[in-house]
C-alpha cells in the first residue's frame, strides 16, 4: 500500500506541475566550464560514460565562418587537437573530447549561429553550422516552407543534427533521417601552409566526399555551412491510440507504411503499445496545436528531485512492486495528457491533435528560460540530482526486427512482467522508422530504430535492480541480431566491432585520411567509439557498460552480481543478481 500511495503522490505531483509550470525554466547548464588554465567539457547529463572529465587548455568562439577556418587553421600551424562543442553537448560518447593532454583546443560555434538563407523558389535554406535547429525551423516555416525531418528533440544544431545521424520517423519519401533531406554543406578542414592552413570546400550530392561528410562525427572537418531541401509548409495531425501489444510484433511494419510520421512506443511490463497515427494534412486544415513532449517540458525541481529520490529507494531495497506502481502511475498520466500534445498551445482536450508541421516535429520547451525562474528546469539537469540514466539505441534491419521483438516477449514471460517495470518508468521501447541512405555511416537498409532508457545509479559500482534483463536485451540487439548503435548515444558496449557492421566503412576511413591526415579532429575517445575498441577489463567494468563481463570481478560479486549467461539468448553474458556464484 505504502508503494501504491507513492506512486499516486508523484503523478499527483506531476499532475499539479503541468498545470503551474510556466513555458520557461532554468536554463540548462552550458556544457563548458573554464577557469585560467583550463576548460571542462560535459555532456548534457553532467557525467561521461566511463565517468572521467573532458577537457582542454583553450576555447574559442568565431562568429563567422572566415574566423571558423582561422581558429582550425591557427590550430593547424600550432600542431593541437581540434574538437567543436556546441552550446547543447547532447552527444552521450566522447566524440566530442580531444586527446588528452595540453596540446588541445576547443572550437565553440556557440557565437556561429546568424545566418539562415532562404529560397522560397528553390525550396531550399542555407543555415550556419550552428544555428539551433528551432530557430531554424521557425525561420522556414515563416516563408511557409517545412523541413520535413527533424529529431524528437529540438536542442540541436544543424551540424550537430546531421553529423551524428539524429533521425525522426519516416519510411516515406526520403525518409526519417535528417541527413538524407541535405543538398549541400560546406566543410572546413586542414591544409598545408601554401592554402593557408585550413581551407573551405563546398559538397554537393555528386562529389565524391558528400557521402562521407552528411554522418560524419566531427571526423573530416567543421561543418560550417548546411543546405536543406525543404517542401512546402503543412500541418499534421496526431492521434495515440493506447492498445494491447499483442501483436506488434507483426504490426510495425503495416504502421510505418501505413502513416508518413508514425511510431510505437511498447510499455512491456504494461503489456501495452502506443500507435501513434500521424499524418501530413493540408495547411488550411483547422488546428493550432503543439506537441509538448512531456518527457521534454519543464518540471519543477522537486518534482525531478522527488521522482529520481523515490526510484532510486526502490532500486536500493531491491523493491519491483515499488518499481511497478510508478510504470502503472506514469503510463496511465501520459495517456490522459496524451503524451504532451496541446489542441490550442495550452493543454489537450481531444484527438485528433492537428497543428503546425514545424511545432509538431520536435520540442525541447525546457530549453527556454528565465536565469530568475529557479523552480523549473529539464528533469535530468545535472545541477538538481534528478533523473539520471542510461539512453540506449539500436538501429535494426526492418527484416530483423519482428524476431528481435519475439525474444523480448520470451524474455518478459521468462522473467515474469514485472521485473521490466524499470524501462516503462521512462518511455518503454520507442520504435521509430528511418529509410536506407547513402551516406556511409548511415543505415544501408530500411530500419526500425529502437529506443530505451533506464536507471543509472549514483555511483559507477554500484549494481542496478534487474540489469541483467536489460544487458541480455542490449547484446540481443547490438550482438544476435546485429544492430547498428546510434553514434550520439549509447553505452561504450553497444559500438563494439561497429566498424564491421557499416558496408562503406572503409570509404568513410579512406575520407578522412583524405581531409584530416594528421588526425587532427581525431581523438583515442573518438576512436574509441568509431573503431568499437574494447577497453582494457577492470574490476566492475560490466556495471556500467564499459565492457560485456567475461568474469565475476567484471560485475560486483560482493553486492551478490555475478558473470552469467542470458536467459534467452544465452551466449550473452550478464551481470545477474543471486545468492552466490553457482545458483
Amino acid at each position: 500500500m505504502a508503494d501504491l500511495c507513492r506512486g499516486h503522490h508523484l503523478v499527483l505531483l506531476w499532475v499539479l506541475a503541468t498545470l503551474v509550470t510556466i513555458s520557461s525554466a532554468m536554463p540548462p547548464p552550458n556544457p563548458i566550464k573554464c577557469n585560467k588554465t583550463d576548460c571542462q567539457l560535459s555532456n548534457s547529463y553532467g557525467i561521461w560514460g566511463d565517468r572521467q572529465t573532458c577537457h582542454a587548455p583553450k576555447i574559442v568562439y568565431p562568429t563567422t565562418e572566415e574566423e571558423l577556418r582561422q581558429e582550425l587553421a591557427n590550430a593547424n600551424k600550432n600542431k593541437l587537437k581540434v574538437k567543436v562543442v556546441t552550446r547543447f553537448s547532447h552527444t552521450i560518447p566522447k566524440l566530442a573530447c580531444p586527446s588528452t593532454g595540453n596540446a588541445a583546443v576547443f572550437i565553440s560555434t556557440e557565437k556561429y549561429d546568424s545566418n539562415i538563407n532562404v529560397d522560397v523558389e528553390k525550396r531550399t535554406a542555407t543555415a550556419d553550422g550552428g544555428v539551433g535547429l528551432r530557430k531554424f525551423i521557425d525561420t522556414i516555416e515563416k516563408a511557409g516552407l517545412s523541413l520535413v525531418a527533424a529529431p524528437y528533440w529540438e536542442g540541436v544544431t544543424v551540424a550537430g543534427v546531421i553529423s551524428t545521424g539524429a533521425h525522426g520517423s519516416s519510411w516515406w519519401g526520403k525518409g526519417g533521417a535528417v541527413h538524407d533531406h541535405v543538398t549541400g554543406l560546406s566543410l572546413i578542414v586542414p591544409a598545408n601552409e601554401a592554402n593557408g592552413y585550413a581551407k573551405i570546400i563546398k559538397l554537393i550530392p555528386q562529389d565524391p566526399l558528400f557521402n562521407a561528410a552528411k554522418v560524419s562525427l566531427g571526423l573530416l572537418g567543421i561543418i560550417s555551412k548546411v543546405t536543406f531541401q525543404l517542401e512546402p509548409a503543412f500541418k499534421r495531425s496526431i492521434t495515440y491510440n493506447f492498445t494491447n501489444d499483442s501483436d506488434i510484433e507483426d504490426e510495425f511494419m503495416g504502421h510505418a507504411r501505413k502513416n508518413e510520421f508514425g511510431d510505437i512506443q511498447w510499455y512491456p511490463s504494461r503489456r501495452t503499445a502506443v500507435y501513434r497515427y500521424d499524418n501530413r494534412v493540408p495547411l488550411n486544415t483547422s488546428g493550432d496545436g503543439v506537441n509538448d513532449f512531456l518527457g521534454f517540458q519543464s518540471n519543477l525541481i522537486l518534482l525531478s528531485k522527488s521522482v529520481r529520490a523515490t526510484e532510486k529507494g526502490f532500486e536500493n531495497t531491491r523493491n519491483v512492486g515499488g518499481k511497478c506502481t510508478m510504470a502503472s502511475s506514469f503510463v496511465s498520466y501520459k495517456r490522459l495528457i496524451a503524451n504532451g500534445l496541446k489542441n490550442n498551445k495550452l493543454i489537450f482536450t481531444g484527438y485528433p491533435v492537428v497543428g503546425p508541421h514545424g511545432k509538431m516535429q520536435t520540442s525541447g520547451s525546457c530549453l527556454y528560460s528565465s536565469p530568475i525562474d529557479i523552480t523549473n528546469t529539464c528533469a535530468w539537469d545535472p545541477r538538481i540530482n534528478g533523473l539520471f540514466f542510461y539512453e540506449s539505441t539500436a538501429k535494426f534491419p526492418a527484416s530483423k526486427f519482428g524476431d528481435f521483438i519475439r525474444d523480448v516477449k520470451k524474455l518478459r514471460d521468462l522473467v515474469k512482467p514485472e521485473n521490466m517495470c524499470g524501462v516503462d518508468i521512462y518511455n518503454g521501447f520507442l520504435f521509430r522508422f528511418i529509410k536506407a541512405s547513402e551516406a556511409y555511416l548511415g543505415q544501408s537498409e530500411d530500419s526500425v530504430v529502437l529506443d530505451f532508457n533506464y536507471f543509472r545509479a549514483n555511483d559507477a559500482l554500484t549494481p542496478r535492480l534487474n540489469q541483467d534483463i536489460w544487458e541480455e536485451v542490449e547484446q540481443m540487439a547490438f550482438v544476435k541480431y546485429g544492430a547498428k548503435p546510434h553514434w550520439a548515444k549509447n553505452r561504450n558496449v553497444a559500438f563494439l566491432d561497429v566498424q564491421k557492421k557499416y558496408l562503406k566503412f572503409n570509404k568513410f576511413i579512406a575520407a578522412k585520411n583524405q581531409l584530416d591526415p594528421k588526425n587532427m579532429l581525431s581523438s583515442e575517445w573518438s576512436d574509441e567509439i568509431l573503431f568499437g575498441k574494447q577497453t582494457a577489463k577492470g574490476d566492475g567494468c560490466a556495471l556500467e557498460g564499459m565492457c560485456i563481463c567475461s568474469e565475476d570481478r567484471h560485475c560486483s560479486p560482493s553486492k551478490g552480481y555475478f558473470c552469467k549467461p542470458g536467459l534467452v539468448y544465452q551466449q550473452a553474458r550478464v551481470c545477474r543478481f543471486s545468492s552466490s556464484s553457482s545458483s
